[in-house]
């Protein structure tokens, strides 16, 4: 029978009940090196026990705290020995103890307890093994600072310790992880001047890993060049710093460099390896890795084939991608997000969509990366009612803090038309880092409010940030749109001054914005001198030329192109027909559609079908156009044959343009375009009931005509006029201007050409 023989309570407020034959305690850490001293037969009875029965009882301690299997087990018998008086009584086979009792401690992960016992270790007891151990604790719950902040002041700070090739791996990875290179190069010094030290390959691909980590990448390569060994983890380490530094070249040059070596990859490497196929959409060698895995066994890999997925939905497949997925061993919540956001790079949002609801349904919990992953479908399908419901799910989660999961959000109510919510957001975001005031201006811009994209822009160097090169490319669009010539000289000037344009993305689209503002030279020139070109430089260059009306200057450039080893793409293609069309060039168009089909094995889209379809119109081949839409493999879309209609309208093919406007009419059902072009056209032959037919159709349906609109910047300042407002506050005097300029065109010939503008005076509304 036990019997209770006292409640005794400590300073914390925490009651101890000791019994005969159990101890039942958990003393504050307060306590844990402050023996406990009470009037109680307990504490008689311990002092009357033998030396011999004391040696007896702390061994039997010694073998419960190796059985130890759960922190409480730790805690009740630190409380044990505590009560027994173990810290009064050391006997020397004992002294070990103190130390085996921190190890304990450490492998619960109960670092504070573990750092009470440190700082109540003897000097002599404090070994540099056991210094390690605290150092891994601290990586292994993420305490990157409080691992270099104990580095300091715990090891340094003794001059009995010295770090060996276990400290250096260990404080690296706390650098690596906090990119603090400073730090880091002192280490390399130290390791360089350490008197009995010499590094092994675990401190060589610590060295290696954190520089690369840290953005020092030709610092790490220059070690790595200088190891006399370089084994399987070297290669890794240095593969794997090539592509977190974006060297994706360099990363596939280093694995053929190992190959030849005879050395062969892992599960590692190649996952590390299959983003830099990713990034330069370089299938036929993900295809290869995926065959070494397969080779090796790992194939099965969960990290392998979530990077093999992800390389094939980046290179266009998400046909090899699914079917991945589908025959995977193994999922994880990465494997499901991964194709999620596969499906959206994709522009295949409802798939995107489908498979997040299969997820929720298979019973896989969303993560912050599944939220990133699946609010663009919502945003692109303008889902609004659902990303509305993901964003509650965000807040209950706490997903919010993670900036990722703010952009995301921010461009999912931007694209749904909802800016109010999306300025909220980033107003109440703390921590904004580039991205976010990013998503802010594409925002802005998606709902066609330039103004208040360009007053974000300023905005950004406020908040101590410098744009980067994804500022660049998204604000650039902006003034290309609006034709604001004097914003985009100032940003490409910034541009250079940065040395963010020579980034391609960044010279690819200063090149756009200057050859879609009318200055073609000026764009030429951008083209000329930039350093590095890609299929997407040449394809601006080729259709600028076409859309100038300068078909030769476009052939040129594809010539070049072709002689730099670019591969031509079907943009490109798109671009060639266009500057025919421009140009008049009917067989040079048919001979390079065919030459896209039969030479370079791309088949045609509806962009390459408009584009026959046009070249054929305004050559006026509109029986030719007929032909080649009935023989389209495909049922023609608007675009195709709202080309057609055009070419009716140049043409004077009023039978044929209300044949196809008939066609259209179905197709468009919210768009009153073609409506207003099939009026125009009966108006302009005279038919007026015909064209007033069309007009009444608009105002049945309920279809709304957008308001055309024009923008002119004077100054800093840009001013947008639209189509029949007369809400400018100085238009009379504009009206009196203009209304002298006809006067004058008038005088020396000039007869306007009304067959453009829209015919209402007899149907009464606008067009």
């Amino acid at each position: 029978m036990m019997m209770k023989l006292f409640p005794c309570r400590l300073r914390s407020s925490i009651t101890i009940t000791i019994t005969i034959g159990v101890l039942k305690v958990v003393p504050p850490l307060l306590f844990l090196f402050n023996p406990i001293t009470t009037t109680t037969t307990t504490t008689s009875s311990s002092s009357q026990l033998s030396g011999q029965s004391q040696y007896q009882h702390h061994n039997r301690l010694f073998s419960l705290l190796k059985s130890a299997s759960h922190p409480s087990d730790a805690r009740r018998l630190h409380s044990l020995l505590l009560v027994s008086g173990f810290f009064q009584f050391h006997p020397p086979s004992s002294s070990s103890l103190p130390s085996q009792l921190l190890h304990l401690y450490l492998k619960f992960h109960c670092l504070d307890e573990a750092l009470l016992i440190f700082h109540h270790l003897p000097h002599h007891q404090i070994k540099i093994i056991t210094c390690n151990s605290l150092l891994r604790s601290f990586l292994h719950l993420g305490h990157f600072s409080r691992a270099i902040h104990f580095y300091h002041h715990s090891i340094l700070s003794r001059p009995s310790l010295l770090p060996d090739n276990y400290t250096y791996p260990l404080i690296l990875k706390a650098c690596s992880a906090l990119s603090d290179l400073h730090l880091g190069t002192n280490l390399l010094h130290s390791i360089q001047t350490h008197p009995n030290l010499t590094p092994n390959i675990y401190v060589q691909c610590a060295l290696l890993h954190m520089f690369a980590k840290c953005g020092s990448f030709t610092q790490a390569l220059l070690l790595f060049e200088d190891m006399p060994h370089k084994d399987l983890a070297s290669w890794t380490a240095i593969i794997s710093g090539s592509v977190h530094n974006g060297e994706w070249l360099r990363a596939l040059s280093l694995f053929k460099r190992m190959r030849l070596q005879g050395i062969q990859p892992d599960s590692v490497i190649v996952a590390a390896l299959l983003p830099a196929c990713s990034r330069l959409e370089a299938k036929q060698l993900g295809m290869a890795l995926q065959g070494s895995a397969f080779r090796g066994g790992f194939d099965r890999d969960l990290f392998v084939s979530n990077a093999l997925i992800d390389m094939y939905c980046k290179c266009g497949d998400t046909l090899d991608a699914c079917f991945l997925f589908r025959n995977a061993v193994h999922k994880d919540v990465i494997s499901w997000s991964t194709l999620i956001a596969g499906y959206s790079q994709n522009c295949q949002y409802w798939k995107s969509v489908d498979l997040y609801l299969e997820m929720t349904l298979s019973g896989e919990r969303t993560n912050a990366v599944t939220a990133a992953s699946v609010l663009p479908a919502f945003a692109k399908l303008e889902l609004l009612k659902q990303g509305k419901e993901m964003h509650s799910y965000i807040l209950k989660q706490a997903f919010d803090k993670d900036i990722v999961v703010g952009c995301a959000l921010i461009d999912m109510y931007a694209y749904c038309g909802s800016t109010r919510e999306a300025e909220s957001i980033f107003e109440i975001m703390s921590d904004k880092d580039i991205t976010v005031w990013n998503s802010m201006i594409v925002g802005h811009s998606s709902n066609e409010d330039p103004d208040s994209a360009f007053r974000i822009f300023p905005r950004i160097w406020e908040s101590q940030l410098k744009p980067n090169s994804i500022t660049l490319v998204s604000i650039l669009p902006i003034c290309t749109k609006m034709g604001v010539l004097k914003q985009g000289k100032e940003i490409h000037g910034y541009a250079t001054r940065s040395g963010l344009g020579m980034a391609i993305s960044v010279g690819n689209s200063i090149l756009d914005m200057y050859c879609k503002c009318g200055c073609l030279e000026l764009g030429v020139k951008v083209f000329d001198n930039m350093m590095e070109k890609n299929v997407v430089t040449y394809n601006t260059i080729i259709s600028a030329h076409g859309i100038h009306g300068y078909a030769d200057e476009a052939f040129s450039s594809f010539l070049e192109m072709k002689a730099s080893k670019f591969k031509p793409n079907k943009v490109t293609f798109v671009a060639l027909l266009s500057a025919c069309s421009h140009a008049g060039l009917v067989d040079r168009g048919w001979s390079l559609y065919r030459s896209m089909i039969n030479d370079y094995g791309l088949l045609p889209n509806m962009e390459h079908y408009s584009c026959m379809v046009d070249l054929l119109g305004r050559a006026g081949h509109l029986d030719d156009a007929c032909n080649f839409i009935r023989r389209m493999p495909v049922e023609p879309e608007v675009n195709v044959l709202g080309s057609l209609l055009g070419a009716c309208r140049v043409h004077n093919r009023l039978e044929l343009a209300q044949l196809v406007g008939g066609q259209l009419i179905q197709k468009e059902m919210g768009d009153p375009g073609c409506h207003v072009l099939l009026s125009n056209i009966c108006a302009s032959t005279e038919r007026w009931e015909d064209a007033s037919k069309y007009r009444i159709m608009i105002k049945e349906k309920g279809l709304i005509k957008k308001t055309g609109k024009s923008c002119i910047q004077i100054g800093r300042r840009v001013y947008t006029f639209k189509a029949r407002h007369a809400t400018h506050p100085q238009f009379d005097k504009i009206q009196e201007i203009l209304g002298s300029l006809l006067f004058e065109m008038n005088k020396i010939g000039y007869m306007p050409d009304a067959s453009n503008l829209p015919h209402d005076h007899h149907a009464g509304d606008e067009g």
